[in-house]
């Protein structure tokens, strides 16, 4: 979104009660509360100061991040140790990497945002060590906010309308070869409608066909849903604010094709964020506000996948969580993160500003 554009643009385990505060960037874990049991965010060092909005948590150990100025990282040891695996034109040209998918240790997917040529697809095939830009935008109109991938060879990026709608770029290829999809099965968008860059949430994926698209900035927050990879589009609207370029759904996160949660409320500091959380049993059709919502505004969450109901969100005021599939959240944590991720073998990781990376642990 142009708004945040380059400047913003185990289940019995989580329960608890509020968290103390998050520590410095020292290495050293972050308390959860004696009603965790121990769980909370480790922050690992990076020796970096870009601002982390692109987070893929491949398993315990691997982990990307991708964030202001053309800067990815990846580790392989759980972050002990940080790679710094830029994409050498994206760090001469300044580049806002907003959104990054990876595969494994080695295969990752990159997108950056802005206007015009700003928005580019990069990937690797070897950790890093070598990119290829795969895609770079070609339409002044344009402005890519999100990828998402089906499986290794199906994905998704989305651009905010151009020519009143939502426009989908989709790849068959594991990233390599990019096209514009035909937009006769896109709802037109609201005035003032569009997605926002701020956790590579925008834009998620569930199975091998379902995708969901999350937007703000119109008079109603909306949660758009494909279920034949992005051909076809329904919208339904979020009971999270809108009404202001500030405000609306920022990330989503599906469990599966039926079950999701919104996260967002209005990004600026200071700016209170009512029912900043709905969540969705139809797969995106309805959507119910929470009971309890997260105390402010949320740019990121994920399932946790060891609990069907559990889930986390993350925010620049704290970390969340419900055991409830959304129904009532408490707080986690109070350090700062923009965006969070869960890799099918329990390991989480959280990023954010000032080279912000953290792993959840037991301590």
């Amino acid at each position: 979104m142009r708004l945040l554009g380059v400047g913003m643009c185990a289940a019995a385990l989580l329960v608890g009660s509020v968290a103390a505060p998050a520590q410095a960037d020292t290495g050293a874990p972050t308390s959860a509360g004696p009603g965790l049991q121990g769980l909370g965010w480790s922050v690992k060092a990076t020796d970096k100061d870009s601002r982390f909005r692109g987070l893929a948590a491949v398993d315990r150990s691997t982990a990307w991040v991708a964030g202001s100025k053309g800067v990815v990282l990846r580790t392989v040891d759980g972050g002990r140790n940080w790679r710094d695996v830029s994409p050498p034109g994206a760090v001469a040209e300044g580049l806002e990497l907003r959104d990054i998918e990876a595969f494994d240790a080695r295969r990752a997917v990159a997108l950056s945002i802005g206007e015009g040529e700003a928005s580019r697809v990069l990937r690797t095939e070897d950790g890093g060590a070598t990119w290829t830009e795969a895609f770079r935008n070609p339409d002044p109109r344009a402005f890519y906010d999100c990828l998402t991938f089906f499986d290794s060879r199906h994905g998704l990026a989305m651009s905010d309308p151009v020519d009143g709608k939502f426009r989908i770029l989709a790849t068959e290829d594991g990233g390599r070869n990019w096209r514009v999809l035909p937009d006769a099965g896109m709802p037109a968008a609201l005035p003032g409608e569009a997605g926002f860059a701020a956790s590579g949430q925008c834009l998620v994926s569930a199975g091998p066909r379902d995708v969901w698209l999350a937007t703000g900035g119109g008079p109603t927050a909306r949660v758009l849903h494909s279920a034949d990879r992005g051909r076809t589009w329904r919208a339904a609207d979020a009971t999270v604010p809108a009404g202001d370029p500030a405000r609306g759904v920022f990330a989503l996160a599906f469990r599966d094709r039926t079950t999701g949660l919104a996260v967002g409320g209005d990004y600026r500091t200071g700016q209170a964020s009512p029912q900043a959380a709905a969540r969705s049993t139809d797969g995106g059709r309805g959507w119910r506000g929470a009971a309890t919502p997260p105390p402010g505004y949320r740019s990121g969450a994920t399932w946790y996948p060891y609990g069907r109901s559990t889930a986390l969100a993350v925010g620049p005021t704290g970390t969340d969580v419900t055991t409830d599939a959304g129904r009532t959240w408490r707080a986690l944590d109070t350090g700062s993160f923009d965006t969070v991720d869960c890799a099918p073998d329990g390991g989480c990781w959280a990023a954010g500003e000032k080279g912000r990376v953290a792993r959840l642990e037991r301590h």
